[in-house]
């Protein structure tokens, strides 16, 4: 599965409200909402949560994903080393990450493209997109534009 930066994972594009990801992937397998009210839809298949905010009409704005098959550039992300991943990013000239620490994880975050990269001894488990905040301070919906 394909990332696409700003724009989404797959056939999953930042704005699309919940019936429109159904049509592409059906029901998901749990669907619940968060301490905020957004709504949550989990599909095991694919290892992806997706958040569809509440504040922003229901639009899907946040995908946390885990699958092995996903790809940035080309390249397989899910039990890579972080220092390949980046040393790969850096070609495309994404190089800088806030980086953090928790326990044995380490979250490697770039703000310019919403990427986060969740590692665990030095290994990338998880990754997360979001949709981008544009310069009003608006998110930058790319569902149905042209």
């Amino acid at each position: 599965m394909k990332i696409n930066l700003k724009n989404g994972i797959d056939k999953l594009i930042f704005g699309m409200k919940q019936k429109d990801v159904e049509a592409v992937y059906g029901k998901p397998d749990r669907n619940y909402k968060d301490e905020d009210e957004n709504v949550i839809f989990v599909y095991n298949k694919f290892k992806m949560r997706l958040t569809f905010y509440k504040e922003e009409d229901f639009k899907m704005g946040y995908i946390v994903a885990s699958s092995a098959d996903l790809e940035l550039f080309g390249n397989k992300l899910i039990g890579r080393n972080i220092k390949d991943v980046k040393k790969d990013l850096a070609q495309k000239s994404i190089t800088k990450f806030t980086q953090e620490e928790f326990d044995t994880f380490e979250n490697y975050f770039n703000e310019d493209n919403w990427l986060l990269f969740q590692t665990e001894f030095e290994e990338v488990v998880k990754l997360e997109v979001g949709a981008i905040i544009n310069d009003k301070d608006e998110f930058d919906w790319k569902f149905g534009k042209k």
